[in-house]
């Protein structure tokens, strides 16, 4: 920047012109922060073989950290332009920090919240959790705010201080449970023996079944039917995509075999008593 034509310009219009400046340094300086910090992270992941989400939720906590700092120390460059001592400043907030204190609570609390989380490890960056009343995948983590994407797409903002509980359901393996109804007529015996079938095809189809799947047995008796019990041990987050495979195996299986799936019926009588055709 030259100097000397700034030196010549009004009061005003240099004051503006160093505004500025300072605001696109920081700028620069956060986008080459964040860029530092994935070529450090991302080199560091080549050289030792760490946990992928783990080093994304670091990457992002320290990225939220610098930008605080940037921004601070651009707040305060900026005051010295504009003739504000922040000696005095900062003195005078030790006098209205009590003030400042119960409208700032929240806020504190949102900080502190966020550190425990982290350092914790209560999720990760792309774990699926449910807390403070929603549920999705987790997109980012900070300080102050933690933010997921439920499979609608819908993005939430959660503040930390209000996350006081969590489900992990990206921690450790997961079960899929499929009940099967199959009708009173039908021989359990002959049902159970095309379930294990059905089972093991399923097993070697996919690999991220660790345990099962097993046919459990009858587990419960309905108005028409009795329920058998399929169950399996999955890898994180592939338990639903399980449980639809079980469900299309089976329904497949159970029309080639003749078995019956009961469903509602309803027979209608003509007005002479006479039974109708089955709806």
């Amino acid at each position: 920047m030259d100097f000397q034509i700034l030196s010549e310009l009004p009061q005003i219009y240099r004051v503006i012109i160093k505004v500025i400046f300072i605001l696109v340094s920081a700028k620069i300086a956060i986008n080459i922060g964040v860029v530092s910090i994935d070529r450090v992270f991302a080199m560091r992941f080549k050289r030792v073989p760490v946990d992928e989400s783990r080093m994304r939720t670091l990457a992002g906590l320290l990225k939220s950290v610098m930008r605080y700092l940037v921004y601070f120390i651009a707040v305060v460059v900026m005051l010295e332009t504009l003739g504000l001592k922040t000696s005095s400043i900062l003195a005078a907030a030790g006098i209205g920090g009590l003030a400042v204190g119960f409208g700032a609570q929240s806020l504190v609390k949102d900080v502190i919240s966020g550190f425990f989380i982290i350092f914790e490890d209560y999720f990760q960056i792309g774990d699926y959790v449910e807390t403070a009343g929603v549920s999705g995948i987790v997109e980012e983590m900070g300080f102050r705010t933690t933010k997921l994407r439920d499979f609608g797409g819908q993005l939430h903002i959660i503040p930390n201080g209000e996350i006081t509980r969590v489900t992990n359901h990206s921690r450790g393996h997961l079960r899929a449970t499929v009940n099967v109804r199959v009708s009173y007529e039908e021989d359990l015996d002959r049902v159970l023996k095309v379930l294990e079938e059905v089972a093991e095809e399923v097993r070697q189809k996919r690999d991220d079944i660790v345990e099962g799947p097993t046919v459990l047995g009858v587990s419960d008796f309905g108005p028409s039917e009795a329920v058998i019990t399929v169950w399996a041990k999955t890898l994180p987050m592939q338990q639903w995509s399980v449980e639809r495979e079980l469900r299309k195996a089976i329904k497949e299986r159970f029309d080639k075999e003749g078995i019956e799936i009961p469903y509602p019926r309803m027979v209608v009588l003509d007005n002479k008593g006479k039974e109708g055709k089955d709806c």
